[in-house]
């Protein structure tokens, strides 16, 4: 299994960056995917969710209005545009896939792309 992560770097504050995450080893058409952010020795924090069969999307509050998760099942991606960007959403960004599948759960989580918003 691997999620490979892209997309990050350093933005100014305002602007836009695009994550992806290419998933492969597992039934993605099949699997809700979602993306958290993480900052160093804090608790990873959803940022967005996306299902699968039914596609259903959450976004977590913080940054509700400004990110946009989407998936293309025949490329086997998700990405998280995020637009108007701040100095507090630099993170690292993970892609993570989790559920249950033939009845066995499952929990799989990329390497993330560091995100940094600064002037």
């Amino acid at each position: 299994v691997q999620l490979v992560e892209s997309g990050g770097g350093l933005v100014q504050p305002g602007g836009s960056l695009r994550l992806s995450c290419v998933a492969s080893g597992f039934t993605f058409n099949m699997s809700p995917m979602s993306w958290y952010r993480q900052t160093p020795g804090k608790e990873r924090e959803l940022v967005a969710t996306i299902g699968s069969v039914d596609g259903t999307i959450k976004y977590a509050d913080s940054m509700k209005g400004r990110v946009t998760i989407s998936r293309d099942d025949a490329w086997n991606t998700v990405y998280l545009q995020m637009d108007r960007l701040k100095p507090d959403d630099t993170d690292v960004y993970y892609c993570n896939a989790a559920g249950v599948y033939l009845l066995r759960k499952y929990d799989y989580w990329g390497h993330g792309t560091q995100v940094t918003v600064s002037a």
